[in-house]
């Protein structure tokens, strides 16, 4: 019995493992442009092994009742409880993240603020416990050095199973560690001093800036209670008036082009919408002034030939489409304020598209250029496996 529970710890040891690292990379922003074309195959492997890690705790039950029912073992079988209850709740939570267009915006959001802070929690202490129990490591556990001071005191042995840990500690505190902190703060932040901050940090220069309608502030939404993660899969670009124009072309009667000092007097609305990204997490009631796009359509004029929508990133990289007809959604917007404040770079100012009932990826950052073609148009996360049609809910 006590040789299948170490075969069952070894698998374990990998499984952790593996979802950890892959977790990890799923989660860091700055990685997310690297792994772009690998992203949605890097997500299945994830939710695949931790199928997996459900199985190895089904084969892990029977040795909770039978094997370690002895006070001598105890230890052990604190160790085994901790690992078993870390799976339950991984398993339970990213269940719901996966199916999360099947759930409530509570239920969903709920999950994911688990599966992330146990994920936090478990990084020191169950990569520590597997990877210290793989049979590799466990061969290797006679000193390399110890040896005695001249006042003949017996110095701390470094063996090898103490070198890997020490290794593992120290990655963890130098690499994921600021991540574990920046996670933290946005959790326990109030939300106004992280707006602030990024707006302290725009590094957009606009002028004039445009003067918010009554609406928009006060309220105070979603924007400034700081729950926004900042992705983007290429380097934020920077506008001045200089480099920065507003392009309405192609299959359209009247092509327009405005600089930012005709842009800001564009006649503007105000709504407050729910901002909602594919990764599980939402702000709610963000308050959005701008330009209604059905309005921008009519003022370019339709060509019949028109059937979609193409949206262009000012980071040269970006591309996104709608359909005509859910380009004339009510509530998509070109909006240049986020709660009465120009949105900011980070958050894909001077001017971003809002489309509320949609996930974030179709909500083009930076756009600078909207383009009217006949034939549909695969964006940059439609290429890399997104669902074309990216409604949160129905």
């Amino acid at each position: 019995m006590w040789k299948k529970l170490k075969t069952l710890h070894t698998y374990n040891g990998w499984i952790i493992t593996i979802l950890m690292i892959s977790g990890i990379l799923l989660f860091l922003p700055s990685l997310r442009g690297l792994l772009a074309p690998v992203r949605v195959g890097l997500k299945q492997a994830h939710i695949g092994v931790g199928i997996a890690s459900v199985v190895i705790l089904l084969l892990y039950l029977p040795y909770l009742k039978k094997h370690y029912k002895s006070r001598k073992q105890t230890g052990k079988r604190v160790n085994l409880i901790t690992i078993v209850a870390f799976i339950v709740i991984w398993a339970v939570s990213g269940f719901i993240l996966t199916f999360e267009r099947s759930v409530s915006e509570g239920t969903a959001e709920a999950a994911l603020f688990i599966h992330d802070l146990f994920t936090w929690i478990g990084l020191p202490v169950i990569l520590y416990h597997s990877v210290t129990r793989l049979r590799w490591v466990q061969r290797q556990r006679k000193p390399l050095v110890q040896s005695e001071d001249e006042d003949t005191k017996p110095k701390i042995p470094l063996t090898r199973r103490g070198f890997i840990q020490m290794v593992a500690g120290t990655a963890f505190v130098v690499f994921i560690g600021p991540s574990f902190f920046k996670w933290l703060k946005q959790v326990l932040d109030d939300g106004g001093n992280s707006l602030k901050s990024v707006i302290a940090n725009d590094r957009n220069r606009m002028t004039p800036p445009p003067t918010p309608l009554p609406a928009s502030n006060p309220p105070k939404g979603g924007g400034y209670e700081g729950n926004f993660r900042v992705y983007t899969v290429t380097e934020i670009p920077k506008f001045t008036n200089e480099n920065w124009s507003f392009t309405i072309d192609g299959l359209v009667d009247k092509p327009l082009t405005f600089k930012w000092e005709e842009f800001v007097k564009l006649k503007r609305t105000v709504q407050v919408s729910d901002f909602h990204c594919v990764t599980g997490w939402s702000v709610r009631k963000v308050t959005y002034e701008g330009i209604p796009l059905k309005a921008f359509l009519e003022k370019a004029g339709i060509q019949k030939e028109a059937k979609y929508v193409k949206f262009y990133s000012g980071d040269g990289v970006y591309t996104d489409a709608l359909t005509l007809d859910q380009a004339r959604m009510d509530d998509v917007m070109v909006a240049m304020l986020m709660d009465g404040e120009l949105i900011p770079s980070d958050y894909g100012g001077p001017v971003r598209l809002i489309v509320p009932k949609m996930y974030a990826y179709k909500a083009v950052k930076w756009l600078v250029r909207i383009e009217l073609i006949d034939s549909p148009h695969l964006g940059y996360w439609q290429m890399r496996g997104y669902d074309t049609d990216a409604w949160v809910r129905k």
